[in-house]
C-alpha cells in the first residue's frame, strides 16, 4: 500500500496529460484499434513500474495458444496482478474485476480501455451476464483474465485461497483453452509493507484444452488448475529456502 501510494505521488504530474487521454481513447473506441488502445494501457504500466522500481520476469510465454480466444486463470495477490500480466502478455487481453473496485482514477481508465468487465458479486443476475459475455467475446477470439479466487489477502506472502469453481463456467461455455498463470511476489508490489525495488514473476503454465475438460466439472477444473499454480509457487518457495 506504501508503494501505491508513492507510485500514485510521483506520477502526479503526469495525470493531467494521461488521465485525458486514456479517456478519451477509452471513450472512442471507434477510433483507436484495441491494440492501441493496449498499448497505451501498457505504457502507463511501464510508468508505473519505472516510477516504482518494480521489476517483473516472464516464464513460459510459448506455450499462449498462437491464435483464437483463451481465458487466463491466475492467482490472485494484488493491485498489481492484472497489471503485471498484461505488462507481459504482448497481444490484447482483457479482465474481470470487482465492480466495487473499478471506478477509482487510473483504475476506471485501464478497465474502459481494455474493455473489461465489472462484476457485482452481489447481483446473481449480472454475475451471469457478465460470464455469458466473457464466455461469447472469448469464443470469438478475445484474451481474457480471470481471478478465481475471487479476492486477495494484504501481505499474503504466495498463499492461495481456495479457487471458485464458479469462475470456470466462462471456460465451459466458450470451450477455450484454459491457461493457468502462476504469479509469484506480485503482492510485494502494492500489498505489502514494501518500499524498495521488486521483482515479480509471471508464469504461464501449459494450457489445458477444451478435450481435456469438456467432461469434468467445474469443482474439479478448479482443483487442477490451482494445483498446477501451487507447483510453481511451490518450486519457488524450495528454490529460496
Amino acid at each position: 500500500m506504501i508503494k501505491f501510494l508513492y507510485v500514485i505521488f510521483m506520477n502526479l504530474f503526469r495525470a493531467p496529460y494521461m488521465i485525458p487521454k486514456m479517456r478519451y481513447q477509452a471513450n472512442h473506441p471507434e477510433k483507436y484499434s484495441e491494440k492501441r488502445r493496449y498499448n497505451l494501457v501498457c505504457h502507463a504500466i511501464y510508468l508505473m513500474k519505472r516510477t516504482g522500481h518494480i521489476h517483473t520476469k516472464t516464464y513460459g510465454e510459448e506455450n499462449l495458444p498462437k491464435s483464437g480466444g483463451y481465458l487466463m486463470y491466475p492467482n490472485h495477490q494484488g493491485k498489481y496482478d492484472a497489471l503485471g500480466i498484461m505488462n507481459t502478455h504482448k497481444t490484447p487481453c482483457s479482465f474481470v474485476m470487482d465492480k466495487s473496485k473499478s471506478n477509482m482514477i487510473l483504475v476506471k481508465e485501464i478497465v474502459d480501455l481494455v474493455q473489461g468487465k465489472r462484476l457485482d458479486r452481489s447481483d446473481i443476475r449480472q454475475a451471469m451476464k457478465v460470464i455469458n459475455e466473457v464466455a461469447e467475446e472469448v469464443a470469438q477470439g478475445r484474451k481474457y483474465i480471470i481471478f478465481p479466487e475471487g479476492g486477495y489477502v494484504f501481505n499474503n506472502k504466495n498463499q492461495m485461497t481456495q479457487f471458485k469453481a464458479g469462475s470456470f463456467k466462462c471456460a465451459l461455455k466458450s470451450k477455450a483453452p484454459i491457461v493457468p498463470v502462476a504469479l509469484i511476489d506480485s503482492y510485494k508490489v502494492f500489498n505489502s509493507y514494501t518500499l524498495g525495488k521488486v521483482t515479480t514473476q509471471v508464469h504461464y503454465l501449459q494450457p489445458i484444452f477444451y478435450e481435456e475438460y469438456q467432461n469434468l466439472k467445474t469443482v474439479d477444473i478448479a482443483r487442477i488448475v490451482q494445483e498446477r499454480i501451487q507447483q510453481v509457487i511451490d518450486q519457488y518457495s524450495l528454490s529460496i529456502s
